[in-house]
């Protein structure tokens, strides 16, 4: 993809090999290394880093001060909030290499990480969920849940649209009417 489809501050690092959709945008100090892959429409803030396997679906959002690393997968729509962590492996040692043990870290369409939250590997976040300012990732996280706390527990639900859903069997949105049916701990559209 050409520079000129998509706009890179002067003070980012795009390595070459690196694949930019059309309408993206790279602020001060970032750096995406070769191999990584974003999508059309995606924003990276200032002091981001991706690193070579990473890839970013359409319109994905990270706000400052973020590092993806290795293993890690954003689809469409994933908003990640300043300084969030995604980790890559379990159990880092400086002295032991374990480049062959990163953990596949996904993060479903529309899902939101909040500011400082950390995102242990091997984990999935599904789609819609919002992860509260703060909290720590240790285990999936269901479409549309809302999950607060260290570790990150269950705490409701949300909305695609990101408000916060009543607690009942069949939950609808103030906000925007969206209708859902709960199931067997598992929250669905209507």
């Amino acid at each position: 993809m050409s520079a000129s489809s998509y706009f890179k501050h002067e003070s980012a690092i795009v390595d070459e090999g690196a694949s930019i959709g059309e309408g993206s945008r790279i602020w001060h100090f970032t750096h995406v290394a070769s191999g990584a892959r974003l999508g059309r429409g995606c924003v990276l803030g200032q002091n981001v880093y991706i690193a070579p396997t990473v890839q970013l679906g359409d319109g994905v959002r990270v706000q400052n001060n973020v590092s993806i690393y290795d293993g890690v997968v954003l689809e469409d729509g994933v908003f990640v909030g300043p300084s969030a962590v995604f980790t890559n492996v379990s159990n880092p040692r400086a002295e032991v290499s374990r480049k062959h043990a990163y953990e596949q870290t996904v993060v479903r369409r529309g899902a939101t990480i909040g500011a400082n939250a950390t995102i242990v590997c091997g984990h999935t976040v599904g789609s819609y969920a919002l992860i509260g300012a703060g909290a720590v990732v240790t285990r999936d996280v269901p479409a549309f849940a809302l999950c607060l706390g260290v570790p990150a527990r269950p705490a409701g639900w949300v909305c695609r649209c990101g408000e916060r859903l009543p607690s009942s069997e069949a939950p609808s949105c103030a906000s925007c009417g969206a209708a859902y049916r709960l199931d067997r701990g598992e929250l669905w559209p209507i």
